[in-house]
């Protein structure tokens, strides 16, 4: 099939790249590799979806535009599948530059869904997040709880895009999937994420910041099974739900064909526990700063996963203290650490 990986420049937009380019499909790519955090790394991983596609029986274009442009690519091809990766991501970075927010995950997917609808894509995957969950505090977060709470501008826009998404869904019978990942980690990660930042910190020697004093919880969920999850997700096409009644609506799916998943390790992890699968990966003992809860932040997380289990045999397979090991032999090749 063909593929459109939007965000493909970016950290679980290139595994899935490359994961499909693998398994011998045609992928379109498309990013435009702003400056959000080091381009380096993002050109990093392109050069390794090239390779890949080289080397693999699929293959591999890549479009540097913004998602303002984004009709031009489905003017030129005719895509059996889009997944949707490309946003402004981060918490902290919401509280400071909203408008960043406003124009990636909200006008960029409009952009997107309009011009699924216009080609009649068959299926349309898109990332949300465990941070719309918000106020939320009963656990572990089902797909099934009304998430009307956000706590921050970037949980905001993913809960917008799951509306947009159903509205499509709705009127003109576009297939959307959208998954709710929950704190991704692994090789390749972002560098403002807090294993990236740790782990910088500790080989420099300098203090790493615990907020909350450490008392997050957090389902942390290795790279390798989130690519897993997505594009299992992304090859059955959703569907409407035949038992859904206006009575009592479920918001997890629709009479349209709509559905929305949580994407998790579904095994929290206390955040100074994950400090110590650090500790031991990298063989030092972290210098630690302990501070008060941040705005915005959600105090924990933990994903029911048992709908995307139930529908695509989605089952999580790496231990934390693994995945960790896994990102620090990476870290330590990548930077000569």
């Amino acid at each position: 099939m063909k593929h459109l990986v939007t965000g493909a420049a970016g950290f679980i937009g290139f595994h899935v790249a490359k994961r499909l380019i693998e398994r011998g499909e045609e992928v379109v790519g498309y990013d435009a590799v702003n400056d959000y955090y080091d381009p380096t790394l993002k050109e990093a991983r392109l050069a390794i979806l090239d390779d890949t596609a080289a080397a693999a029986p699929g293959s591999w274009t890549f479009i540097r535009a913004d998602l303002a442009a984004v009709n031009a690519v489905f003017a030129n091809h005719e895509f059996e599948r889009v997944i949707h990766l490309a946003a402004q991501a981060g918490v902290r970075h919401s509280l400071t530059h909203p408008h960043d927010y406003v124009q990636s995950n909200i006008v960029g997917f409009a952009n997107v869904l309009e011009a699924c609808r216009q080609t009649k894509t068959p299926h349309l995957t898109y990332a949300s997040t465990s941070s719309v969950y918000g106020a939320n505090t009963k656990m572990p977060f089902s797909e099934h709880q009304s998430v009307d709470h956000p706590l921050q501008l970037y949980a905001a826009t993913k809960r917008a895009n799951e509306l947009m998404a159903h509205a499509y869904s709705h009127l003109f019978r576009l297939p959307t999937t959208g998954l709710r990942f929950f704190t991704v980690y692994g090789p390749w990660g972002r560098p403002d994420m807090a294993l990236f930042l740790f782990t910088k910190n500790i080989l420099a020697e300098r203090p790493i910041a615990l907020f909350n004093c450490g008392k997050h919880t957090r389902d942390f969920t290795y790279i390798g099974d989130i690519v897993e999850g997505v594009v299992r997700a992304s090859d059955q096409i959703a569907e409407p739900n035949p038992h859904w009644t206006s009575e009592r609506p479920d918001p997890a799916t629709s009479n349209a064909p709509f559905r929305i998943f949580n994407i998790g390790n579904s095994s929290p992890l206390n955040l100074t526990e994950y400090v110590e699968a650090i500790e031991e990966a990298l063989g030092r003992t972290a210098i630690k700063e302990f501070l008060p809860l941040q705005p915005g932040d959600v105090l924990d997380t933990y994903a029911d996963v048992s709908e995307l289990a139930a529908a695509v045999g989605y089952r999580p397979t790496t231990a934390v203290r693994e995945g960790v090991r896994a990102f620090v032999e990476w870290y330590r090749g990548y930077y000569g650490e």
